[in-house]
Parts: C-alpha cells; structure tokens; sequence
C-alpha cells in the first residue's frame, strides 16, 4: 500500500472491515505516509455500499466507485 500511496494512483481499494481499514490507515500514517493521501487514495471496504453478495455485483460496486472517485480527480 505505502508504494500505491506514492504512485500517481487516484484509487486504491482494500478488503477488510471498517474497523481493519482504520488500523491499516492508522499504520500507514504513523509509517510516515501523509493522512491526506492516505484518507483520499484508500477506499475501505472497497466498493460502494449497495449490499452487493454475488462477485459480478461486487464488480460493479467497485467499479462505481472508481468512476465516482476519477470525477474527484
């Protein structure tokens, strides 16, 4: 994740609970990466919350949100 924080990555998303994801950008941060990138780069949970279940429908929803976060760019 810190070598994706330093690329020019607009989006970079990651599995795992909201609580995991808040420990993960925490670590990150006290490893010297900036909170901003850190806050806007890594989407977690990835995707956005459609209740989606099935893998297309997974698919989609982090497809979604890569399209809403390019238009942030």
């Amino acid at each position: 994740l810190q070598i994706a924080l330093e690329s020019e990555a607009f989006y970079i998303g990651a599995l795992g609970s909201r609580k995991n994801h808040e420990a993960r950008c925490q670590r990150l941060i006290d490893a010297g990466s900036s909170e901003e990138d850190v806050r806007t780069k890594i989407h977690g949970p990835v995707g956005l919350d459609i209740a989606a279940k099935t893998p297309a429908e997974i698919a989609v929803s982090i497809l979604a949100q890569m399209i809403l976060c390019q238009g942030n760019v």
